[in-house]
């Protein structure tokens, strides 16, 4: 008969990790399907600044202001849509061969009315159109 006490040794013992893993791996899914992610329309964007200036000579100047109004060579447009600002800009050019036109738009303009002004240029037959940008950082 053995009447010995069996020993109490540590050798034997292991920890589980399997729960653990899957633990995290939850909290991990949480986490991620929880975060607010950065949309591009919350970005701080700076624009223009450029290091050169453009060598050609513009015919046309078209202004673009933050709040969407457009100026031609200095004179303010009444242009609520592409179409008439395409008409502006054809009367601008009438006679002339080639005509290249300059946007100077403000930094804080809108995509949109920088597009409709790139719009109106195709729709006025106007094949070279250059951006002004600021000089001498």
């Amino acid at each position: 008969m053995n009447f010995s006490r069996p020993r109490s040794d540590d050798a034997g013992l292991e920890i589980n990790v399997i729960p653990l893993i899957d633990i995290l791996l939850v909290m991990v899914i949480f986490l991620a399907s929880t975060t607010a992610f950065t949309r591009y329309s919350a970005l701080d964007v700076v624009l223009p600044e450029a290091q050169t200036q453009a060598d050609a000579p513009a015919a046309l100047s078209l202004a673009i202001s933050q709040d969407g109004r457009y100026a031609l060579d200095d004179r303010l447009i009444d242009a609520p849509d592409s179409a008439a600002l395409a008409q502006a800009l054809r009367q601008a050019v009438a006679g002339v061969t080639r005509p290249t036109l300059t946007i100077n738009a403000d930094g804080q303009a809108t995509h949109q009315a920088v597009v409709s002004a790139m719009e109106a240029a195709r729709l006025a037959g106007i094949e070279r159109v250059t951006f002004a940008a600021r000089t001498g950082l």
